[in-house]
């Protein structure tokens, strides 16, 4: 602990103004306590941060200094600034869903113009999860050279180019790769697009912001049904449906353009006085938000100095216990999640109901229903995350989950179209309605806390990646799996039995970690699976007490209100 607050000040020591001074203050501090420092971990210097009074005198000086000279911008007040740039920026989501769902509608008229077998109509389907891999892995370098807003124009460029290529495309030989560069985009965009808006956010709204970009995703799988419906009964519908993501990605790429860089990465580029004019355009400089400015500054100098090498760092997956267990379960969840069959239901929708004996058009009529239902039912995770926690909102809708696996299975044995048709909606909906609010944004959320500051990144970028990969998979081999497990196998005995499996999983091994601090998160996950296990295995029995007694004291209440009558 010593040694922590002697290279605290000696970094206080050596602040400047200027970003050159900065740059030759951070040179001297790194010399002077490079031998200090040896020994020290990184995350244990990032962990006894502190903030003084004098930091927080020091920077409003600097405030003070560029006040005069630079306007606060178009809005004035930076609560209204911070969240038109989150909202503009989550665009993005509604990018990536779009992206999702468009080809649901386009298969079924495509197919007419351009001859596919089954391997190839998989590919196509699956292309954009798939290009997103490489996306995801290179939006690290390109977020570390071009910063967040280099991101997101990139990714969009890339989202641009793809859409235009797969409108124009006259063989497979142009629509792969067209998909597989839309893909490339998406995956950049959602690697970029959360971490900038986390890195523009307070603390206490940053969870609520972040969830904004989830909950336009889903807005985003919605229109594109909504996208498809519009041009159902046009010539050549599809290349307008495939086609019309340029529009959604032309107007994120202008709004880019005019976005303000990440105080974080300004910072990391050692860029304070810019870092300071956005800040104070973005959050203020009063009450908190000068402490968390001195906080962000002090952890981006010390990572700047004492960062571990890039395979050292992954290593850290491996060889620390906290780091490996955080990891497993960020990727675990990351699978379950997948597997459960939300991509096979968004991709091939419009193809399952026409199977059920609908007409193209209808078939995209209907798949709006569920993607309606999908939409409002992801809104209250905004208010429910932070409430009840992550553990208990993720753990109580699995069941509804695979209780609409069932009844979407069961639909194809269904003797006549009206039942078929009937079935499969009801099942759709219920897995929607429960997927929603649990599923869909929990695994984000868990995986934005459980990893160290250090790691986090890597941590984020992995489960993303698996995200996409497990997206890619479960699309691409549908129609294989379809023929050779038949469709109820898919949806009961696939989907449903991973995500059985999934609870059982997480009801062991997945801790609360709502309103705890990245200390108590880091012991948690210190402790043995076994001890996880245990304190988990508790915590599921006393919330089932909890919730027999809550159901007791209602029938309690009822009878007593309406007591039973009683004849003499």
């Amino acid at each position: 602990m010593d040694s922590v607050q002697a290279t605290q000040e000696k970094m206080k020591v050596n602040r400047t103004i200027s970003s050159n001074e900065t740059n030759d203050g951070t040179q001297r501090t790194s010399s002077k306590n490079s031998e200090e420092a040896k020994d020290q971990s990184l995350e244990a210097l990032l962990d006894n941060i502190e903030v003084s009074e004098e930091d927080k005198i020091e920077v409003q000086e600097d405030v003070d200094k560029i006040a005069e000279k630079v306007p606060l911008g178009t809005f004035g007040n930076p609560k209204f600034y911070l969240h038109f740039l989150a909202i503009y920026a989550s665009f993005g989501g509604f990018l990536y869903g779009v992206d999702q769902t468009l080809v649901s509608g386009a298969l079924l008229y495509l197919l007419k113009d351009i001859k596919l077998n089954v391997e190839q109509e998989s590919l196509i389907t699956s292309a954009v999860s798939l290009g997103g891999i490489p996306g995801a892995i290179a939006a690290i370098a390109v977020n570390e050279a071009l910063g967040r807003r280099g991101g997101i124009i990139i990714a969009c460029l890339l989202d641009t180019t793809g859409a235009i290529m797969c409108a124009a495309a006259r063989s497979y030989g142009v629509l792969l790769p067209g998909r597989l560069i839309l893909g490339a985009g998406i995956g950049m965009e959602a690697m970029t697009v959360p971490t900038y808006i986390a890195e523009c956010s307070p603390k206490q709204r940053r969870g609520g912001l972040v969830s904004l970009y989830q909950v336009m995703i889903v807005f985003g799988l919605l229109g594109g049904y909504v996208v498809d419906a519009i041009f159902t009964n046009v010539d050549g519908s599809w290349r307008y449906m495939l086609g019309s993501s340029l529009v959604f990605s032309t107007i994120l790429m202008t709004g880019a353009i005019f976005f303000p860089e990440s105080p974080r990465w300004l910072m990391k580029r050692g860029r304070y006085q810019r870092a300071l004019v956005v800040w104070r355009k973005l959050r203020g400089f009063r009450g908190e938000e000068i402490e968390e400015f001195v906080r962000m500054k002090k952890v981006v100098e010390t990572e700047r100095q004492f960062a571990k090498p890039f395979l050292i760092v992954m290593m850290d997956f491996l060889r620390v216990p906290h780091c490996r267990r955080a990891f497993e379960l960020g990727v675990g969840i990351m699978f379950i999640q997948e597997f459960s069959g939300v991509a096979t239901i968004n991709y091939y929708t419009g193809t399952l109901f026409e199977k059920l004996g609908m007409t193209p058009s209808h078939s995209v009529y209907m798949g709006m229903i569920g993607e309606g239902v999908f939409f409002f039912a992801t809104i209250p995770a905004i208010y429910l995350n932070d409430k009840i926690g992550r553990r208990w909102l993720l753990l109580s809708t699995m069941p509804g989950i695979i209780l609409g696996l069932i009844i979407t299975g069961f639909s194809f044995y269904a003797s006549d179209k009206s039942s078929k048709v009937g079935l499969y909606t009801w099942g759709v909906v219920t897995f929607y309605l429960f997927w929603g609010p649990g599923m869909g944004p929990v695994p984000w959320t868990i995986n934005s806390e459980i990893f160290p500051t250090y790691i986090r990144t890597y941590g984020v970028a992995s489960c993303t990646i698996m995200n996409f990969f497990g997206n890619w998979l479960t699309s691409y081999e549908f129609l294989r799996m379809e023929k050779h497990m038949t469709d109820p196998g898919v949806f009961i005995g696939f989907y449903g039995g991973i995500v059985f499996l999934g609870w059982i999983y997480l009801v062991l091994f997945m801790p609360e970690t709502k309103n705890l601090t990245l200390e108590e998160i880091k012991q948690t996950f210190s402790l043995s699976h076994v001890e996880i296990a245990k304190r988990n295995w508790q915590k599921a029995i006393d919330d089932w007490h909890f919730i027999k007694a809550y159901f007791g004291r209602q029938r309690s209440r009822q009878q007593i209100v309406h007591p039973v009558s009683q004849t003499v």
